[in-house]
């Protein structure tokens, strides 16, 4: 086994103990310096001494615009797919050159999984348009695999067939014991809410999952404002949400109130607005004034992503987030002006 199968191994099983992470994680990062070319010249334009990172908060985040104009790829491997974000026209867009398809299905599932169970208890209805009319998006891919493995014949996508999808909702909801997972992004979960007459009655066995983005067909909505609509339309206790994005291949999951858990694979890292290269506390301090506590305090969000050892794991994106009070959780609370508008989370809170 060479050293990159070794590091995909030790990513599947990966345990939520901090000093696994922060091990595996130091290994992750001493391959890509060495053999992604991108990351190695990005990491010696900053004049890092490579001998001197020696945990995670001193690891330099590749920025996330390097994924629009760079192939980033970690080591001599052929690409066996390419993900590639959405964007209006004439928009650069992000590709992830994917080289190991049945290890990102693997992963998914088993963090989809661990959140909610076995995916063979859910009928999934997928609302993704936009999404789907393309065929390189790594959210439909990741969606289509879970509906192929659910072994469920009433799963499917639906495109702008709003009423075939309403009609199934209530028809699921009325017979059979599987659970009804409706994934769909956010505009769209909006639109057939608005469109088909809901609420829906007997929801107990529906989950409704957004996955962010209004793309400009609504007006831009808090998300607690998206959460209240979508909580009365859909006759649901809470809205759940899917954090992921075209240059990451782990994916967090909220189940309710916009607090995402983060995968055995992820860890987050809040930079100062101002300073790319300091960190908020990304763990309890201890004893410190009550008026200090920074748990709440806004930052930009890295993203270390264990999965992506194919191409950088280490990313700073163009999000804006905060820590829960316990920092278990992570929060989307936008982006930053001038950046380039995302399909994956648009939605500021």
């Amino acid at each position: 086994m060479n050293l990159k199968d070794e590091l995909k191994s030790a990513v599947l099983s990966l345990d939520n103990h901090p000093l696994s992470f922060e091990k595996l994680a130091m290994e992750i990062f001493r391959y890509q310096a060495k053999e992604n070319p991108i990351y190695q010249s990005y990491l010696k334009n900053l004049r890092i001494d490579l001998s001197k990172i020696d945990r995670i908060q001193k690891i330099p985040f590749l920025p996330i615009s390097f994924f629009k104009n760079h192939p980033v790829i970690s080591g001599n491997v052929a690409t066996q797919h390419i993900f590639e974000s959405s964007g209006t026209t004439g928009q650069i867009t992000s590709r992830h050159y994917i080289h190991d398809l049945p290890f990102y299905e693997f992963l998914s599932l088993k963090t989809f999984e661990k959140a909610y169970g076995p995916v063979t208890d859910y009928h999934i209805l997928a609302l993704l348009p936009g999404y789907l009319e393309r065929s390189n998006s790594s959210l439909v891919y990741m969606v289509q695999s879970f509906i192929y493995k659910s072994y469920s014949t009433e799963s499917g996508f639906y495109l702008k067939n709003t009423r075939e999808l309403k009609n199934k909702l209530h028809e699921l909801l009325m017979e059979g014991n599987r659970k009804i997972l409706l994934i769909g992004v956010t505009f769209a979960l909006l639109d057939l809410a608005a469109e088909n007459k809901l609420p829906l009655t007997d929801t107990d066995k529906l989950i409704v999952m957004e996955t962010g983005g209004m793309k400009g067909r609504r007006r831009e909505m808090l998300r607690e404002e998206v959460h209240s609509e979508l909580k009365r339309t859909f006759g649901v206790k809470e809205i759940h949400s899917e954090y992921g994005m075209t240059e990451l291949l782990s994916q967090a999951y909220s189940k309710g109130e916009g607090f995402f858990d983060m995968p055995a694979t992820m860890r987050i890292l809040l930079r100062e607005v101002n300073d790319p290269f300091s960190y908020l506390p990304s763990f309890p301090l201890g004893n410190e004034d009550p008026e200090q506590r920074k748990y709440g305090k806004t930052g930009g969000i890295n993203v270390i992503d264990l999965a992506n050892v194919d191409s950088c794991s280490f990313i700073e994106t163009q999000d804006l987030g905060s820590f829960s009070e316990d920092y278990s959780q992570f929060r989307i609370l936008g982006r930053f002006d001038n950046s380039d508008v995302r399909g994956c989370n648009l939605m500021v809170g």
